[in-house]
């Protein structure tokens, strides 16, 4: 019994040591950037990385963040990625944490703000009584588990929620590092990983700095509802200019180049699928095919349907599809109109507009001119939909068909001169 008992001490004795000379295997402590606009490309770059890290067993999760704000809906299921955690977290002001950066901030466990870095700022928009109590409510709410100061936290996003001694009425709440601090919101200042880490007890191995890929980034710039807006117009007045122009030029590349940065973008944030683009390019075969056959019918409504729900389906938000697709249409009715009234003086497109100028010194050539070919017949050199080319007697015409669509190499007929303009009809 006595050699059992040697035995069994001289054991836990060396099981002992062996765990004082060779030490517990700790993890690795992760950072994860959260910059830039909050987008659907974030949460989706977010749910993928955290997914990866948490395999690895990690001892403690830094997110670095660095936002003006962005998408509720987005910030909303990024707070909850955050929160659903089983491992230690730790969310790093690094510079600013505006708006939608306020709810991801305080998600985390504990909160260390940077010396220079301020948080606030939390107003929606659209700033309606509805958003903006949903909004409140997410803050209340993770304010509250958090153990965080909720009123403080609301006066960030409510200008008239006021709290006496640290907000001015009628105006937005934002605290610079050391005032987050004084006032509980943050419970560290530094901007040194190793020094945050052990503030907090958090032992570890290794400190692995996650970086965002490639494709990420450019999801996240490419599928920012500004830029959405500014393709869809910049699509829109391309393809005006191609239809008021002969044969496929520059107005069509823009188009084309223009609506696939905008699908692509959106793709490529997981806003959208393939599907989307084809609903929206059926529309557009819709709007050409009205556009060359005469009258306004099936074919037009049809286009603008499934252009929308195309645009809607892609973007993935109905507020910021119809806002975006409404100032396209805004701007390119604007434009095309201008393009009208003065597209000759503008090199390249002078064929919207059929006019002629002179220089000085030349001979001023009466409209009459062009009366010789009333009643003439000729040919199409290029499509008229309705400005184009034709031919008659060996000499090249700008002309516009008379309100329908004639092809190319179609025989017409010139049926009304209107100064510089020749009318024609096919025959």
């Amino acid at each position: 019994m006595k050699r059992v008992r040697v035995l069994l001490l001289t054991f836990l004795i060396l099981m002992l040591l062996s765990g004082v000379v060779f030490g517990e295997d700790m993890g690795d402590v992760y950072v994860v950037p959260v910059k830039g606009e909050i987008t659907r490309a974030t949460y989706n770059y977010l749910r993928t990385t955290l997914r990866d890290i948490v395999k690895n067993s990690p001892e403690a999760i830094i997110f670095e963040i660095d936002t003006y704000g962005g998408l509720i809906h987005e910030t909303e299921k990024i707070k909850n990625l955050i929160i659903d955690l089983d491992v230690p977290t730790i969310s790093f002001v690094n510079n600013k944490a505006e708006s939608a950066g306020v709810l991801i901030t305080i998600s985390g466990e504990k909160v260390v703000m940077s010396p220079s870095s301020t948080i606030g700022s939390a107003e929606t928009i659209p700033d309606t009584e509805k958003v903006l109590s949903m909004w409140r409510g997410f803050l209340r709410d993770v304010a509250q588990l958090r153990g965080r100061d909720p009123d403080i936290i609301q006066a960030m996003a409510d200008s008239d929620f006021y709290v006496e001694g640290i907000s001015e009425k009628g105006k937005l709440l934002n605290l610079t590092g050391q005032e987050a601090l004084e006032y509980g919101i943050a419970d560290f200042i530094s901007d040194d990983y190793e020094q945050m880490l052990a503030h907090f007890n958090i032992e570890h191995s290794n400190i692995v700095q996650v970086e965002e890929s490639l494709e990420v980034k450019l999801a996240k710039v490419l599928s920012s509802p500004y830029l959405n807006t500014l393709f869809l117009t910049i699509g829109f007045i391309g393809m005006v200019i191609e239809i008021f122009t002969p044969g496929f030029g520059v107005g069509g590349t823009i188009s084309i180049i223009a609506f696939g940065l905008f699908f692509g973008g959106n793709i490529l944030a997981g806003n959208s699928q393939w599907t989307s683009l084809a609903v929206f390019v059926t529309g557009l075969i819709l709007l050409i095919v009205e556009a060359i056959v005469p009258g306004f019918g099936l074919p037009g409504i049809s286009g603008i349907i499934l252009v929308i729900l195309g645009a809607v389906l892609a973007m993935g938000s109905l507020a910021s599809a119809l806002m975006s697709i409404s100032v396209a249409i805004i701007i390119t009715a604007i434009i095309t109109i201008l393009l009208i009234k003065h597209g000759n003086r503008i090199p390249h497109l002078d064929k919207i507009v059929l006019e002629t100028s002179h220089g000085q010194g030349e001979k001023y050539k009466s409209s009459l001119t062009y009366e010789s070919y009333l009643g003439k017949e000729g040919i199409s050199i290029s499509e008229l939909r309705p400005s184009g080319i034709i031919e008659i007697e060996g000499k090249r015409l700008d002309a516009l068909s008379d309100g329908t669509f004639i092809p190319k190499e179609a025989n017409i007929k010139v049926i009304k001169v209107e100064g510089t303009k020749i009318i024609v009809r096919r025959v």
